[in-house]
């Protein structure tokens, strides 16, 4: 078993090379006996991999005791919402989220849908599945019984919405788990749907099942050809939506936030990740609401939104949550509430988000390291030194230092020997002198240890 294929926040590599059937077993075996008796709930996503997979870790639950339940082809949030609400003592993802077709995976929960994750049982898992390695792989059919999720999550998604008036929306569902059931979601609250790439197909056909710049390029031109209201794209298990604006414009997961807010009335404590713009704490602290800042990745803001009663959170990376849905991110969901959000604006997406404070944001840079011990070390230099230029910093997260114009991110990798940093700015000379910052400080930091 490859100890790679252990990551951050869940399991995942290239079947069958790093995932297949035997490692699927042990995996069972392993995450079966750490929940120790009960009921479980597994689910997969549309790789064509996913139902061997998913087989072998019924199995392999099984023979650690544990009463097994299929919920078929599901978006992970279903899957989340139904551990929770259904009782059960944990649940299994098989999916590899937006990996290219030949990868897969899965996402651990427990009973509480908290992810098994760095920090958060990841350890444990591995080491137990490790030991497993060698395990012999019984050849029956597990005895698993079969559960209607989508149904209850369906319902549950419904009662939650409301649209003020028809809108005019395009999904692109990347060809996804988000397929199964999006089109009929918000063809019943009441949206006007132009679907692309709705037919479930783990080969992902369209593209790879990752919203970006160049997948979403036919959303896009869909949205300004036909003069709709909105676009939205899907990754591989709808646990994450990118939105575009009327005029074909990709917004980034804060400034969904910000729109998210500022439209449905929020009220109470909004969570936000370290990297997000300085305009979303604007937004939130002009309509009464409190912000929480958080470290990047979900199983904090997941644990973030549940600790302080958030009503609603995001990462810059569009994972949004919500506390309607156990604080769960939820592409689709995301989708609905986006929605019913630009449904009660008397102006167009586009201009709300022109009125915005404008800011200059750059993307997010890596710089490779030899081992994580460069990495920690080099990141208590770049601490120091940044603290001593800075009016302010914050170190939830790696350090994030507030100067005149902006601020300078710089933060280590959750998953790789590699220090990641970014920048905003008032203005576009700034965030060139607070990037040229950032890259002089990692640069003498890591060459101070040589």
């Amino acid at each position: 078993m490859d100890p790679a294929i252990f990551r951050a926040y869940d399991v995942r590599g290239v079947y069958p090379r790093q995932v297949n059937g035997e490692v699927a077993y042990a995996l069972g075996l392993a995450f079966g006996r750490m929940v120790g008796g009960g009921k479980v709930l597994v689910g997969r996503d549309v790789r064509l991999s996913g139902p061997e997979l998913a087989r072998y870790l019924s199995l392999g639950l099984e023979d650690a005791g544990l009463r097994v339940f299929d919920a078929g082809v599901v978006p992970t949030p279903a899957l989340y919402l139904g551990v929770v609400e259904g009782g059960f003592d944990g649940g299994v993802q098989v999916t590899a989220s937006h990996n290219p077709p030949d990868w897969n995976g899965f996402k651990f929960v427990t009973g509480t849908g908290e992810t098994i994750s760095q920090g958060m049982g990841m350890e444990e898992l591995r080491d137990a599945a490790m030991s497993l390695a060698n395990v012999r792989v019984p050849s029956r059919d597990p005895g698993t019984e079969r559960v209607d999720v989508l149904g209850r999550y369906l319902e549950r998604l419904k009662s939650l919405v409301r649209l003020r008036r028809k809108l005019k929306v395009a999904v692109d569902f990347s060809n996804g788990a988000g397929a199964v059931v999006g089109a009929r979601l918000l063809r019943e609250i009441g949206v006007e749907l132009h679907p692309l790439n709705d037919v479930p197909d783990g080969r992902f056909p369209a593209h790879l099942p990752e919203p970006t710049p160049e997948t979403a390029e036919e959303l896009r031109k869909t949205v300004r050809e036909q003069g709709l209201d909105l676009g939205a794209a899907l990754d591989g298990d709808a646990d994450r939506a990118v939105f575009c604006d009327d005029r074909g414009r990709l917004l980034e997961g804060d400034l969904s936030l910000a729109v998210l807010v500022s439209a449905l009335g929020v009220r109470g404590k909004v969570v936000y990740d370290v990297s997000c713009s300085s305009v979303v704490e604007e937004v939130i602290r002009s309509k009464g609401c409190e912000p929480v800042l958080c470290r990047v990745g979900r199983a904090f803001m997941l644990r973030k939104v549940r600790e302080v009663g958030a009503v609603i959170g995001a990462e810059k990376s569009n994972h949004l949550y919500f506390s309607e849905i156990h604080g769960f991110d939820d592409g689709l969901f995301a989708v609905a509430k986006m929605a019913e959000a630009v449904s009660g604006m008397e102006r167009p997406l586009s201009e709300f988000i022109d009125s915005l404070p404008k800011r200059y944001a750059s993307t997010i840079f890596s710089v490779n390291l030899p081992n994580d011990e460069v990495k920690w070390k080099a990141m208590e230099v770049i601490a120091r030194k940044l603290s001593s230029i800075a009016k302010e910093t914050l170190t939830i997260d790696g350090v994030k230092a507030y100067l005149d114009d902006g601020w300078v991110l710089i933060r280590p990798s959750n998953t790789m020997p590699q220090i990641k940093y970014t920048a905003e700015s008032v203005t576009e000379e700034g965030l060139r002198r607070l990037l040229a910052i950032a890259e002089k400080t990692i640069a003498e930091s890591v060459s101070q240890l040589r």
